[in-house]
């Protein structure tokens, strides 16, 4: 009996090529598709299949042979988003009508979809559920938001089996995998670039906010956890359902705990520099992961913020080193 076959797509980048390599662990045949416009050929994991080209040309390989996708070929740099829309709407969700079409063409039924914590935009309460309104601040989460209600129809009408999986903040490293985004814009990787001596110091954003020590606090979540959802989300689905679980571990840690935090990791001075608060950061943005684990039974195995940050510092080392004898 044949092994079940995947197609991953934006799989050359931080987090598809994780959940790549934990399906390729999990004995499943793996075909990477990714054009490599954000993504990494070092990324793909070994023993995956690679194709380098467009979502928006998926009907080229897809065909009644896969058993699935897994979708997460997406641009997603929110200030880029705000200053140029139209990239985000032609790639985001004109390449994701794209690859729907082609998936009913082939008749290949079963999809999980990358989506983000951005669909719903400034939160009135925390924890964040599933049913708190959906009201993006930018292109970017306004893209994924279009995205989950073109696949609710594609259930509805064609008896897609779907789960969008609404990601928090995202961090950590998986072996030789972890986030080298260009640019980087995330709080963890560019605390890190300080303690290699790489930026002199780290922006905090505000510390006036109505929180513990009035810095923003955010909800992070390790990589490969986040990667165990995903095959979790592949045995929950169910034909004409759209399943959306947010994932995040529910406690939130601030700015200045991920910097302290980094500081003791890694042994080395963090310097901070106060700045304006940024437009439109909420005061907390925390997930509730419950219906992840009620009907994915998700649960995390790496919640702890010291694990998350030493897993990306040696990835960190790693990719320093590697660049000094480039």
């Amino acid at each position: 009996m044949s092994k079940a076959k995947y197609l991953v797509t934006g799989g050359a980048g931080y987090v598809g090529g994780v959940v790549a390599a934990h399906l390729i662990e999990a004995g499943y045949a793996v075909t990477v598709l990714d054009d490599l416009s954000t993504g990494f050929a070092a990324g793909v994991p070994a023993g995956a299949e690679f194709v380098e080209g467009r979502i928006q040309d998926a009907a080229r390989w897809l065909d009644d042979s896969y058993d699935g996708v897994l979708h997460f070929a997406a641009f997603s740099q929110v200030g880029e988003s705000v200053a140029d829309p139209e990239k985000y709407w032609l790639n985001n969700v004109g390449g994701t009508t794209a690859l729907l079409a082609a998936m009913r063409d082939a008749g290949v039924r079963r999809l999980v979809f990358s989506s983000t914590a951005a669909t719903y935009g400034e939160p009135a309460v925390t924890p964040i559920t599933e049913s708190a309104a959906t009201a993006p601040t930018n292109p970017y989460g306004a893209t994924k938001l279009a995205v989950d209600h073109m696949i609710s129809g594609e259930a509805r009408a064609h008896g897609l089996a779907a789960v969008s999986l609404r990601y928090f903040n995202v961090a950590g490293a998986y072996g030789t995998q972890g986030e080298r985004h260009d640019p980087e814009s995330h709080l963890i990787p560019l605390v890190l670039q300080v303690a290699l001596g790489r930026r002199e110091s780290i922006s905090v954003y505000g510390d006036d906010y109505p929180t513990p020590d009035g810095t923003c606090v955010r909800d992070y979540i390790h990589v490969a956890d986040l990667a165990e959802a995903h095959l979790l989300a592949l045995g929950a689905m169910t034909p004409g359902e759209h399943l959306i679980c947010n994932l995040g571990n529910g406690n939130g840690f601030s700015v200045r705990e991920v910097v302290e935090t980094v500081r003791k990791v890694t042994g080395h001075p963090v310097p901070e520099v106060l700045a304006a608060r940024r437009a439109g950061d909420p005061a907390v943005l925390v997930a509730s992961a419950e219906a992840a684990r009620e009907r994915l039974g998700w649960i995390p195995s790496r919640p702890d913020l010291a694990d998350i940050v030493a897993d990306a510092w040696a990835f960190a080392r790693r990719q320093d080193r590697e660049g000094e004898h480039a």
